[in-house]
């Protein structure tokens, strides 16, 4: 299932919104190269999040082996569990991302206003990477990735529109077909996914735990950071159109 376009209007223009995806995309295409050569891989080295490397359970100096990558790691590297919130792994990667972001990053800015946005999509970013230190310590893997925050974008969504329509598409095999879901449906569907896939083992090299701990992190944090002034004139405009978004 991929979602499409959702039935909430949005308020505000979205320009935190438009600007991380910026940053992403600007990220991707300077400091990681595009995903091409060895550039691309000292950047996962440098500015990705090395859990074993943030706890020290890798100590600065060791040799990082992990498939094509190959580095000599300093010191725990704190600024990582931002700068890698902002790198991808592909080009696939950056675009799903992205795409999940813009269908549910609009109306959370919305919801809140552009600082306190901010502010809400870096904290998710951190509980999110924490939650994946916390399951692997001594991971000697980069994590790297927008989810985590964005998890906490569509953990916010969940509790804020959960009857919202959202146009979700469906492949199968060679059919494809454009359902509208109830926005709590896909999303808990989502969330289930991410639980069970981490549960079984099969993750992979998916950081499933900081999809987990962005969702759950931005169902918390959301009671704290909404704006009742902006979430009732949304209420009024949903009204108008004849749709209910709570």
């Amino acid at each position: 299932m991929f979602p499409l376009k959702d039935d909430n209007p949005t308020l505000l223009t979205p320009y935190v919104t438009v600007f991380i995806i910026a940053v992403n995309v600007a990220v991707w295409l300077t400091f990681e190269h595009a995903g091409v050569g060895t550039g691309y891989l000292q950047s996962l080295c440098r500015h990705g999040l090395i859990p074993g490397r943030l706890t020290g359970a890798i100590p600065a100096g060791a040799r990082l082996r992990e498939g094509p990558l190959q580095c000599t790691l300093g010191g725990p590297a704190w600024w990582s569990v931002f700068t890698s919130m902002f790198m991808h792994g592909g080009w696939l990667h950056l675009i799903m991302n992205m795409w999940f972001f813009w269908v549910f990053g609009n109306n959370i800015e919305d919801s809140m206003g552009h600082v306190r946005f901010a502010v809400f999509y870096l904290l998710c970013g951190v509980l999110a990477a924490g939650a994946q230190v916390v399951s692997a310590p001594s991971s000697p893997v980069p994590t790297i990735g927008a989810s985590g925050a964005i998890s906490g974008v569509m953990g916010a969504y969940l509790v804020l529109y959960p009857r919202v329509r959202v146009y979700t598409i469906f492949i199968i095999f060679i059919i494809i077909r454009i359902f509208p879901l109830p926005a709590w449906l896909l999303l808990l569907e989502w969330f289930g996914l991410q639980l069970f896939t981490g549960a079984a083992g099969a993750a992979g090299n998916v950081a499933v735990w900081a999809h987990v701990g962005g969702f759950v992190s931005g169902g918390a944090l959301i009671p704290l950071f909404r704006s009742s002034k902006l979430l009732e004139a949304k209420r009024r405009v949903a009204g108008d159109l004849g749709g209910g978004l709570f």
